[in-house]
């Protein structure tokens, strides 16, 4: 087993200017050691050479990294939480408009499940609204693909046979999003981890009523899990929502935010925060 990554981290980060160390070093190892298997490399050190010789297995590398895997209602008790309290909460507040960024949207699968929560309450007892959705990733390559809105149809397991008459075209085995789930969705590349902008330009001037940034902390390293979560948390609204996964509940915990319903990941700040973020305080919050 690998034990040491900083010689890995330094030689990709010369030779394709990406700094891989920002990741968790138990996922960033065990990525390593599939990649030394996958090369046929005999140890580390045969794969560091390999690395400073091949470019393309440095960008299989990378590639490795980068988890795309997302799926629609991926989490039961999150969307039964957002569906039945959260979105019917902000609409008792007479929100003209509803913003919702997913930042970490792989395909648009998570984009795509709330837009249909979205449209479900517009066509039922409650006053007309409008929503924006901001889907971002830090792959073109996904982003794209979330654009197109094309899936097979093992990627539709969570979802209802109603919702995918409703919301899907079939052709042979591929299910296609239809234009009006599309209307109000916006795709666009961002990295969570840019220190120039806190939200994707698309959205202007962020504040988010939801932003769902889940299943995605725990590939990073604690201090960068901390900066994403500082970063992303500037551009949440007054009394909105941050969504992290199942396994990223702690993190969230740690940093004092409050869990709005049991294991469900939805979390609001604490009355304070926002004012630590402004202050700058946020980075001296514990995370033991």
């Amino acid at each position: 087993m690998i034990k040491q990554t900083k010689d890995i981290s330094d030689i990709i980060m010369q030779c394709q200017g990406i700094d891989i160390s920002i990741y968790e070093d138990s996922f960033l190892k065990k990525t390593l050691q599939k990649r030394i298997t996958a090369s046929t490399c005999n140890s580390l050190e045969d794969y560091c050479t390999l690395l400073k010789q091949s470019s393309i297995e440095g960008n299989l590398l990378i590639a490795s990294l980068q988890n795309n895997y997302s799926e629609f209602f991926r989490n039961v008790l999150t969307f039964a939480v957002l569906e039945r309290i959260v979105l019917p909460s902000l609409l008792l507040r007479k929100k003209k408009e509803i913003r919702v960024w997913s930042a970490a949207s792989a395909q648009g699968q998570e984009a795509y499940s709330i837009a249909m929560l979205m449209e479900e309450l517009r066509s039922g007892d409650h006053e007309k609204f409008k929503y924006r959705i901001f889907a971002t990733d830090k792959c073109d390559a996904q982003i794209n693909l979330g654009r197109i809105g094309k899936y097979p149809s093992s990627a539709l397991n969570n979802i209802s046979f109603k919702r995918a008459e409703k919301w899907f075209t079939k052709q042979n085995d591929v299910f296609t999003i239809k234009p009006e789930l599309k209307a109000n969705i916006d795709f666009s590349v961002f990295d969570l981890l840019n220190k120039k902008t806190s939200s994707p330009s698309a959205s202007i001037f962020g504040n988010f009523d939801i932003i769902l940034c889940a299943n995605l902390l725990f590939y990073f390293n604690p201090k960068n899990q901390k900066q994403i979560v500082h970063n992303i948390s500037k551009s949440i609204s007054d009394g909105g929502y941050l969504i992290t996964g199942e396994a990223e509940r702690e993190i969230l915990l740690n940093l004092d935010f409050k869990e709005i319903f049991p294991q469900s990941g939805i979390f609001q700040g604490r009355t304070d925060h926002r004012k630590k973020i402004e202050h700058g305080s946020f980075n001296q919050l514990s995370t033991n």
